[in-house]
């Protein structure tokens, strides 16, 4: 459809209730919900879900079915604000988490509160202002040729406003489902996080988590990915893990200090993926990145070339309420004095030679990001891949302009944060915009949500990581931190020169072959990356929407607005939620109080259950039992 033949739901010259008390403090409440929720997930297995959908159908619950108001702008509202701070959060958990980790080590102090949310408000606002100049050039003169599948669906559950009670229901149940079994699980511990058979003749063992939030990533990102991710697995803990225990025997291999067979008696399988397996999966997820983005350069360079040549024009005033931007003179004050605090501000490690990067890097990835969601959505956009170059070419010029040791180690850290952070939320802003730009918002009112959203998420993202360190610390079988670990490693190398390389690109060249292979590699290399027993549980979820997805007669089986779907996004909150209670128990010391291991356990049995009933829930969400109303129903 023609950008003059397109018309929105709700007319231009309609007005309706949009950017409203309501629609602001509900998608306030969300923003801190599901950016706590993600930033959970996100440490634990190194990947995020977005919350558009789930937060547009608990706004459609609120405000349609408990307030009685026929107003979907207001939930398109309470979306975008919801969303922007679950990106926000995306992006922060993937590096900042480092600076936890070298003050461990003790390298440099830890961040406090201020610093980490200084840090994420330039880089949420950046990438929010960086976008707005290109809505005209993406979002309206692009309308028809670049899809925004995510924003598209959004758009679609908003207009479905007759579901939105059942499917707000939908959410909420599994929210309270996996509250539910968070607590009984890490809570009253009377069921084991872990089953593992051993198996002696390949010296590792098959685990799996019962968690629900691993069920129901697995559930979201479908079979292809999951069984990438369990692919990737089996390679570390059936391949590389007996091969090393069995050729490796007395030796001392760096970065181990005593022989392997002492090791593996001492510690298991465990203790050689930890020395050994997750620096080959360091080097696999690096240049899974890397390729990803080699990949998409002639993509990039179109992108950024088209776009830019789009923003002739684009800043012209009209006085359509549906064509309404922040004015750009702001936008361009905006983005100067955040380039200028960024290298002004000493909680910010940041020199001027830095904030210049930022900017260059900044626009640049937040372009990319906002055209490329549109052609291969969210979940395909190589932030990781923009993040990880961003980190070498900045570590690199660092040390070549002299800027070494912890300073310089920092402030490729916190350059690397902001980029990730503006990459995220520019792409995330365009979607929404889609959305809006699809039902007839108004684009300054949803701009302005999206910087309320970074504003709220930037607050609080700093107290998560700071009471999820101090229960668990990063980098623990509880927060492995997948994404920031790697970080690490990579500012590490460059500026040190101590990773042990041979174990790097090792994982460099898996990664390789399996690109050969015309396999996606970076799920294979996060799965090599991450303890088996996460892509276990990932891979049953998986098989589950292959199952139900087979079975299926209705024609929005892949829809990411299908019940499954919902109640795995519910599932997948509830579980952060309690996570963070339990956090809360755990600093303050009184976690033990509801411990009740030492009087019920159990056991391997208890956790087999578990994991067949949450199974079961997932699958009645999903429609098991009502495959022949859903049929007739999609003959209408």
């Amino acid at each position: 459809m023609k950008k003059e033949d397109f018309k929105p739901y709700v007319p231009a010259g309609k007005i309706t209730p949009e950017f409203t008390v309501t629609s602001v403090i509900m998608g306030v409440l969300l923003a801190v919900i599901f950016g706590a929720a993600n930033a959970y997930l996100g440490l634990r297995v190194g990947m995020t879900v977005s919350a558009s959908i789930p937060a547009a159908v608990i706004s459609m619950g609120v405000i349609r079915v408990l307030m009685r108001k026929d107003s979907v702008l207001e939930s398109n509202i309470v979306q975008t604000i919801g969303s922007a701070g679950e990106s926000l959060a995306a992006g922060a958990i993937f590096t900042l988490p480092v600076l936890f980790l070298w003050a461990a080590d003790g390298v440099g102090e830890k961040p406090d509160m201020f610093t980490i949310g200084l840090i994420a408000l330039c880089g949420g606002l950046l990438g929010v202002l960086f976008m707005v100049p290109l809505r005209n050039a993406l979002i309206v003169k692009e309308h028809g040729v670049l899809p925004y599948p995510e924003g598209t669906a959004c758009a679609e559950v908003l207009l479905a406003g007759e579901e939105g009670g059942s499917s707000a229901k939908t959410v909420f149940a599994g929210m309270g489902i996996a509250a539910a079994v968070k607590f009984v699980v890490d809570g009253l511990k009377v069921i084991p996080g872990v089953i593992a058979v051993p198996i002696k003749s390949l010296k590792t063992a098959i685990s799996a988590e019962v968690y629900p939030a691993l069920l129901s990533v697995g559930y979201i990102c479908g079979i292809k990915i999951s069984a990438y991710m369990f692919a990737g697995g089996l390679l570390g803990w059936f391949v590389l893990i007996p091969a090393i225990i069995t050729f490796g025997g007395g030796t001392v291999m760096y970065p181990g200090t005593s022989t392997i067979a002492e090791m593996y008696a001492e510690g298991g399988a465990d203790a050689i993926w930890s020395s050994y397996i997750r620096y080959i999966g360091a080097g696999a997820v690096a240049a899974g990145g890397i390729i990803s983005l080699i990949k998409s350069l002639p993509l990039i360079i179109s992108t950024f070339r088209d776009a830019v040549k789009g923003l002739k024009g684009s800043t012209s005033k009209s006085s359509l309420r549906t064509e309404q931007d922040l004015d750009m003179r702001l936008i361009g004050i905006g983005v100067l004095a955040i380039v200028l605090l960024i290298w002004l501000l000493p909680p910010i490690p940041v020199s001027l030679l830095g904030a210049v990067l930022i900017a260059v890097f900044g626009f640049f990835f937040a372009t990319v990001s906002s055209r490329m969601v549109g052609l291969v959505g969210s979940s395909n956009n190589p932030v990781s891949g923009m993040a990880i170059a961003t980190l070498l070419f900045a570590t690199f010029i660092l040390k070549a302009s002299g800027d070494t040791g912890v300073h310089g180690m920092t402030g490729a850290i916190a350059i690397g944060s902001i980029i990730c952070i503006i990459a995220a939320m520019a792409g995330d802003t365009s979607q929404d915009l889609k959305t809006g730009y699809i039902l007839g918002a108004t684009p300054k009112y949803q701009q302005i949500g999206e910087l309320i959203g970074a504003v709220i998420s930037a607050v609080t993202i700093g107290g998560v990581l700071i009471l999820l360190d101090s229960a668990w610390g990063f980098g623990t079988a509880e927060l492995s931190a997948p994404q920031a670990t790697l970080m690490r490693m990579i500012t590490e190398g460059v500026m040190n020169g101590n990773l042990p390389w041979a174990l790097v690109f090792i994982g460099v060249f898996i990664a390789i072959v399996i690109e050969v292979l015309g396999i996606s590699v970076l799920p294979v290399a996060i799965g090599l990356y991450l303890p088996l027993e996460l892509s276990s549980t990932i891979m049953i979820g998986g098989a589950v929407r292959w199952f139900m997805d087979k079975r299926s007669t209705s024609k929005d089986k892949n829809s990411d607005a299908n019940g499954g779907v919902l109640f795995s996004s519910g599932l997948i909150a509830g579980e952060g939620i309690v996570g963070i209670l339990l956090a809360i128990l755990a600093v303050l010391g009184v976690d033990k109080a509801v411990d009740f291991s030492g009087v019920v356990n159990t056991g391997m049995i208890g956790g087999i259950i578990l994991i067949a009933a949450m199974v079961a829930c997932i699958m009645k969400f999903a429609g098991w039992g009502s495959s022949k109303s859903k049929a007739n129903g999609s003959k209408k």
